[in-house]
């Protein structure tokens, strides 16, 4: 699996492609989800170890990165941008949420994908507990989290709380999301710390710092 992931990494150098949107490590849960065919298998500890063998090789070589994905809890296409997966604290910590843990520890990918879903009525990109306290603070994650594509806006994840939260990057950006991060600072509902916080974990990973 090292040896595939210097093979993307050959692909990504000669594309000029920086950061590889992969490996998706979700649990295959149930077997008509769309996406199965990306995801590693329904186990959770060989999950984590083959991705933490591809991120090792990707990254091996300086400036090519990956985005292990869908943090988490993403096991349906169906209705993707409103389902809520409700589960209990043990089933999250020992099936859906370890094999990204191996993966951080053993690799330390550059960026993780936050999930469409809610984990517990809470959107992924919205939730403090998930994107910071667990993933920064006790994994000891120190890359950027960026939203998957589309995940704000309408009625779905709201792009302050996203910041809030500690996501970085909110994808693919755009006019409507300058709009409402501008908003929700003049409202105040967009602190200062939370913005330059943000901010500055990109501009690292840019500079290489």
């Amino acid at each position: 699996m090292e040896d595939v992931g210097r093979a993307v990494c050959a692909e990504m150098t000669e594309f000029g492609v920086t950061w590889w949107l992969a490996p998706a490590m979700n649990i295959v849960r149930n077997s008509l989800s769309g996406r199965n065919y990306e995801y590693y298998s329904e186990d959770p500890l060989l999950s984590g170890k083959l991705a933490a063998a591809v991120v090792r090789g990707v990254q091996e070589t300086p400036g090519n990165y990956v985005t292990i994905k869908h943090f988490a809890v993403n096991s349906q296409e169906e209705n993707r941008y409103y389902v809520s997966s409700d589960l209990d604290e043990r089933a999250l910590r020992q099936i859906y949420l370890k094999g990204f843990e191996i993966a951080v520890r053993e690799s330390a990918p550059r960026a993780v994908m936050s999930a469409y879903n809610k984990i517990n009525d809470v959107y992924c990109a919205n939730n403090r507990e998930l994107c910071t306290d667990i993933l920064r603070s006790e994994w000891g994650f120190d890359g950027i989290v960026m939203t998957d594509w589309l995940s704000t806006g309408e009625d779905r994840t709201d792009e302050a709380e996203c910041l809030k939260a500690g996501v970085d990057l909110i994808m693919p950006g755009g006019k409507k999301v300058i709009k409402a991060l501008l908003k929700a600072y003049r409202e105040g509902r967009l602190p200062d710390a939370a913005l330059l916080r943000s901010c500055g974990r990109g501009l690292n990973e840019i500079t290489g710092s």
